[in-house]
């Protein structure tokens, strides 16, 4: 009995081996190499704060979706909606120490930045859900912290949602813009 179990063991592993060469060479054929999926429409980015030391502070991942010709605010992006602040996944905020936002302390983490974009403002959201894609798994009761920033105008066009960081007194100022607006974001030192 212990004969005939080698024999099929052997016999199985000769037969997988010749499938998975099969598959492998018609995967490969010509030499072309694995079969990469195209550039993303909205690619993703990575904007980085570093603070004294060169040490990281923040940081946002986010996807860019492009204007091509339309009309965003009010129209691709509704006023009054909760918004993944993005393409795809919804943005994520990494914040690497306790950092304030409207006099609030946020603790170390990582948080999920939604926003409510209207004509003249904006609500700013720092959420406890992560890892999701788009706003459809938003829930209000995972709100972390609430922020309204006014709209401001963009000299020069956004073709592409751009998210970048700049150092202030206490901190860093987020700034988000596309189309033709952006908005200001302060994140300070606790006291």
């Amino acid at each position: 009995m212990k004969k005939y179990f080698i024999m099929f063991a052997v016999m199985a592993g000769s037969l997988t081996t010749q499938l998975y060469a099969q598959d492998t060479t018609e995967t490969l054929k010509d030499n072309d190499g694995p079969n990469f999926s195209k550039l993303d429409v909205s690619p993703m980015d990575v904007a980085l704060f570093r603070g004294e030391n060169n040490e990281p502070m923040a940081r946002v991942l986010y996807s860019r979706p492009q204007t091509r010709d339309r009309e965003v605010f009010g129209k691709l992006v509704p006023f009054g909606e909760v918004w993944r602040t993005g393409a795809n996944e919804a943005t994520e905020i990494t914040l690497y120490q306790d950092l304030m936002v409207a006099n609030k302390t946020i603790k170390k983490g990582t948080y999920t930045l939604f926003t409510i974009p209207k004509e003249n403002e904006w609500t700013i959201i720092l959420n406890n859900s992560t890892n999701i894609w788009g706003a459809y798994d938003y829930h209000v009761e995972k709100d972390v912290a609430r922020i309204t920033v006014p709209v401001r105008k963009s000299p020069v066009p956004i073709e592409a949602l751009s998210m970048s960081f700049a150092e202030s007194n206490d901190g860093a100022n987020l700034f988000i813009g596309w189309d033709d607006r952006y908005v200001q974001i302060p994140f300070k030192q606790p006291k």
